[in-house]
């Protein structure tokens, strides 16, 4: 392996906690700098990263991961100087969804590669300008979610790949929830053009749809809004209450290239309930496949009678996020695809715009973009800092 990707992370907000802890433990990775629009968030973050890479550093034993832990985490006043400075060679991209469209064609222009939360923009227009400029520019960019590169969605994976189940037919696949303005502090923009359950947890769901039954050809779906006010529940703001901009209850159907049909609810509108998160019915069994918002969990095959779990074969195990970005780095330095691809998720963010134009229309339509289905992770024992990928 040659010298490590270095990653500018832009966005400090919550979610960058994860990342925080697991960056500076993954080969082929260095996290070398931070910027936020909050600078005290930044700064906490590349103290934080720091603290995690001396960590690694110790945990690791090794003189070369030691020179390539040991390092400093600049701060960075704005996104701009950050996809300027010379010791970034990509860009891991938290910002809210409405950024997204903005960040990554800056990182680009620079020369950088990108890694973006998802969905990969809010509209069609956006990812299209997106994915245009790194074809223009020769460089890579990925999208979350990478959780679908786990032991969980992988090992379910093989389990169909295998035949295991015979010939897939239908899929159901629930996110239910009674919203994140319980527990998220600043929750207006998950209810605002771009948000959404769909936009928000869709990308979890429908990428491990893609990756088990292919991509989808033809969506029909129905939509509502039951409440036009939200009330934040936690944190300083506590009490105030905010307008609901998009719909928060959704439902529809897949069909996917294979043939196999598959019911999707994702709701911001359900208090409580007993539903799988995915399962697969194929023409010989069934299949429960783990929550596609964890990277493990465990995985049922049903066949004549019983449900029973089989080992973990394939996927990254102890994986966290961030492993996009590791599955990323040896995939750029070999010349082959990436797994957390743009071209998976323009197709996710296509059939979910699509599922949202046919709920308004109340009709069928066809999604007018496809992608290659991801090659599938072999299993590889847990990635660190002193060890390759297995």
């Amino acid at each position: 392996m040659g010298e490590p990707l270095r990653i500018g992370l832009v966005g400090a907000a919550k979610i960058s906690r994860a990342y925080l802890d697991t960056l500076p433990r993954l080969p082929g990775l260095r996290l070398t700098a931070v910027t936020d629009v909050n600078r005290t968030r930044a700064e906490a973050a590349a103290k934080s990263a720091e603290a995690a890479a001396r960590g690694a550093e110790s945990a690791a034993k090794s003189a070369k991961s030691a020179a390539h832990s040991a390092q400093c985490v600049a701060v960075a006043t704005s996104a701009d100087e950050l996809v300027a400075r010379e010791d970034v060679d990509a860009v891991r991209n938290l910002t809210i969804p409405a950024a997204h469209a903005e960040v990554a064609p800056a990182a680009l222009a620079a020369g950088r590669h990108v890694y973006g939360e998802k969905p990969l923009s809010g509209t069609r227009e956006e990812a299209d300008a997106i994915m245009g400029a790194a074809q223009r520019t020769g460089l890579r960019v990925g999208c979350a979610p990478d959780m679908v590169l786990g032991p969980g969605t992988q090992t379910a994976r093989k389990t169909v790949d295998d035949g295991l189940i015979g010939t897939p037919v239908a899929a159901t696949a629930f996110m239910t929830t009674a919203g994140h303005e319980a527990w998220h502090p600043d929750p207006e923009f998950y209810y605002r053009p771009g948000g959404g359950p769909l936009l928000d947890m869709g990308p979890y769901y429908l990428s491990a749809l893609v990756h088990l039954l292919g991509p989808v050809v033809r969506v029909t779906g129905a939509a509502s809004r039951p409440r036009g006010q939200r009330e934040i529940g936690s944190g300083p703001r506590a009490g105030e209450r905010f307008a609901v901009e998009v719909d928060t209850h959704i439902t529809g159907v897949l069909e996917h290239r294979g043939g196999a049909l598959t019911t999707l609810l994702m709701s911001f509108d359900v208090h409580a309930a007993r539903l799988p998160r995915i399962e697969v019915h194929s023409s010989e069994g069934s299949l429960s496949v783990p929550d596609p918002h964890t990277f493990d969990g465990p995985v049922e095959l049903w066949r004549g009678g019983a449900w029973e779990p089989p080992a973990p074969s394939a996927g990254y195990a102890g994986s966290a996020r961030g492993y996009g970005l590791a599955d990323l780095a040896p995939a750029l330095e070999a010349g082959r695809p990436h797994r957390a691809s743009a071209e998976l998720a323009r197709h996710v963010l296509d059939v979910m715009l699509t599922l949202l134009d046919a709920a308004r229309e109340r009709t069928s339509l066809p999604v007018g973009t496809t992608c290659s289905r991801p090659e599938p992770v072999p299993f590889v024992g847990e990635l660190s800092a002193s060890a390759g990928h297995g």
